[in-house]
């Protein structure tokens, strides 16, 4: 049965708006702010990006690219709309970052592959023909961060092949299906015990599918995100993953979280706090433990004014 506006949904019924796990507190308004790392990625000795190094602006694609590939520790700014064909592979210990409110990546996306220490910000992306972001082959400690996601073929954001340590936080996703995948096949057990990942202060906009669907993971933390005319569904957890979903606001959702999914086995789905604004059933399963790291959790009715007055490129 659905939930009506103003109810909170915890594990086993109606709760109090703010459960909240072992790690987090409640009420600080905008989590841990909203240039703050928190979740996964301060993990596994953390994650800096190009700190230490030097800094470049690119105006063209073929600066971007150029720079990509540089060797060592960097940041770098892009400025204006520059136009990717495919994937392109970024090299470990990387800051990129848009320059202002408008900078985008339009065309093609960035891989990380088989890369560590990555932060991805302020950039719009728009109209890939593969992944905007790809994250795959063991890839750690990666931070993608206020940034916008529009009008692509396939994945915004895929977390995939063993990668681990990854924060996915204050962006916005709208007019778009598949969302963010963890884990890319039912097959590939190798993911098992990797795949730890954190979604937090994300906004959901009118996007169909795989917020995230989830394959494998050792821990998956979704929390304070606001989903909004959601089609398929929101959260899946599969092939015996573990999810936390906790404090989100779902509007007008009816799937919010499934346990299993398709041709997938199910896995495993805590959900404590959150609120359902004329959406569905919240759908659970076992008992998923709260990630090693502190957060501050808001209330999930205050969600989708925190999240709309922060979420997205532009607003760092």
């Amino acid at each position: 049965m659905g939930g009506p506006a103003g109810q909170a949904v915890g594990e086993r019924g109606v709760g109090g708006v703010g459960g909240r796990g072992g790690g987090g507190r409640q009420g600080d308004s905008g989590g841990q702010g909203r240039d703050g790392l928190t979740g996964w990625a301060t993990q596994n000795g953390g994650t800096t990006g190009g700190a230490g190094g030097g800094t470049v602006t690119v105006t063209s694609g073929a600066a971007l690219v150029d720079a990509l590939e540089t060797e060592g520790p960097l940041t770098i700014r892009v400025s204006g709309t520059v136009t990717l064909d495919g994937m392109n592979d970024i090299t470990s210990d990387k800051t990129l970052i848009g320059v202002g409110s408008n900078a985008t990546i339009t065309g093609g996306g960035i891989d990380v592959d088989e890369a560590h220490n990555v932060i991805i910000r302020n950039l719009h992306f728009r109209d890939w023909d593969d992944d905007a972001i790809n994250l795959q082959d063991g890839s750690t400690n990666v931070w993608v961060d206020h940034n916008s996601f529009t009008g692509g073929n396939d994945g915004a954001v895929d977390v995939k092949r063993e990668s681990d340590f990854v924060t996915i936080s204050w962006n916005h996703f709208y007019d778009h299906d598949k969302t963010s995948l963890v884990g890319h096949s039912d097959s590939n057990t190798a993911d098992a015990g990797h795949l730890r990942v954190t979604y937090h202060h994300n906004f959901f906009d009118g996007t169909e599918t795989r917020h995230p669907r989830v394959r494998f993971s050792a821990s998956v933390h979704v929390y304070n995100n606001y989903y909004l005319d959601n089609e398929e569904y929101g959260v899946a957890s599969t092939m015996d993953a573990r999810v936390l979903v906790e404090n989100n606001y779902f509007e007008n959702v009816d799937n919010p979280t499934h346990v299993g999914y398709a041709s997938s086995d199910p896995g495993l789905l805590t959900a404590r706090g959150n609120f359902l604004d004329n959406s569905g059933a919240v759908e659970t399963d076992g008992s998923v433990a709260t990630p090693p790291y502190s957060y501050s959790l808001d209330n999930a009715a205050d969600v989708p004014s925190i999240v709309r007055g922060g979420a997205g490129a532009g607003r760092i």
